[in-house]
């Protein structure tokens, strides 16, 4: 009877440690594949068909399938999460204080941090949580990602920078999942969310800088892209975008893991080679021994200057080809393991 008990005890711990998300694996064999797939404008258009089409595509089931939830939508992706959970699938919601229409780079709007902190927006944080509470099962939950870049409105350059932005984000980090909690909504798995680089190189943009206390958060994320734009600049090989990034990410505590939260690259052929920075970074990422989820962004879209950003995964046969050879490495774990 020991061993068995000694096998029992080990699985349920491990069960837990994966804050429930890990169905029918052991998380610590590998990563969980996950991904979002290009769900629209408003990035919460989930469909079926739209999940289906790019299983296909992988040739893989994700584990993690991520959406969002605007503020400025003012409702709970109650849809969306079922639709996600009957699939299999464990969702991601990245939760955005964002009004319409959902401009980046213009400063904050009417669900500026401090305006949450006032209570203004309890009534709709109240009914979200209700919401949440409501699904009952585990879910992601990405609040306010990328706080130290400058392009959302929460991002702490728009509080006064080193004069204390990154104090106002604590604050209402802590309002918001306090009052989420209080409605019994304990089923949330809460990401902290930060972009691999900062805008700002300061002190006081640091991730640490931003870090709401581990009694908030559950798992750390990071966002890490390649080159995007055509106007970005130089090409950058994943190698080197994640390696200072995870150590930055993983110095603030010891114990939680972490999440690739988005990652994904554009197809600029005259600058570098889409498949190999995937092949790169679908070997490396179950390198890193805190990793233990992944969130791939398969989007396209237009820019203003008339050029496209194809971050899909099909963008082109060899990245495609590439792209799903890595996924065939044991350590990608799906929902059909």
């Amino acid at each position: 009877m020991m061993p068995y008990l000694c096998f029992l005890l080990i699985a349920i711990c491990t069960f837990a440690y994966a804050g429930d998300v890990a169905k029918k694996t052991n998380m610590e064999s590998g990563v969980l594949f996950g991904a979002y797939m290009d769900f629209g404008e408003t990035e919460d258009d989930v469909t079926l068909e739209g999940i289906d089409a790019f299983e296909k595509l992988a040739q893989k089931k994700p584990a993690i399938i991520a959406s969002s939830s605007y503020w400025g939508e003012q409702t709970f992706p109650a849809k969306n999460l079922a639709l996600i959970d009957r699939h299999g699938a464990t969702p991601m919601i990245y939760w955005s204080p964002w009004d319409k229409p959902y401009e980046e780079s213009k400063g904050t709007d009417r669900f500026a941090l401090t305006e949450i902190l006032a209570g203004k927006w309890d009534a709709y944080i109240d009914a979200w949580a209700d919401g949440a509470k409501e699904f009952g099962k585990p879910f992601f939950v990405s609040f306010c990602n990328e706080m130290n870049g400058d392009w959302f409105p929460w991002s702490g350059c728009f509080y006064g920078a080193e004069k204390g932005g990154n104090e106002v984000f604590k604050s209402a980090w802590r309002y918001v999942v306090d009052r989420v909690r209080a409605r019994g909504a304990t089923n949330i798995r809460w990401v902290f969310h930060v972009n691999a680089f900062p805008a700002d190189n300061g002190l006081w943009n640091l991730m640490s800088a931003y870090y709401p206390g581990s009694d908030y958060v559950d798992w750390l994320g990071l966002s890490i892209y390649g080159k995007q734009f055509r106007s970005m600049g130089n090409w950058a090989e994943f190698r080197d975008l994640i390696d200072w990034p995870y150590k930055e990410i993983t110095a603030i505590d010891p114990d939680k893991p972490v999440m690739v939260a988005e990652f994904g690259v554009g197809e600029f052929p005259k600058s570098g080679s889409k498949a190999k920075w995937f092949s790169d970074a679908l070997v490396r990422i179950p390198e890193y021994p805190r990793i233990k989820a992944a969130i791939y962004w398969h989007e396209r879209w237009e820019n203003e200057d008339g050029s496209f950003s194809n971050l899909r995964i099909n963008s082109s046969p060899s990245s495609l080809a590439a792209f799903r050879k890595g996924l065939q490495n044991p350590k990608w774990i799906s929902t059909d393991e």
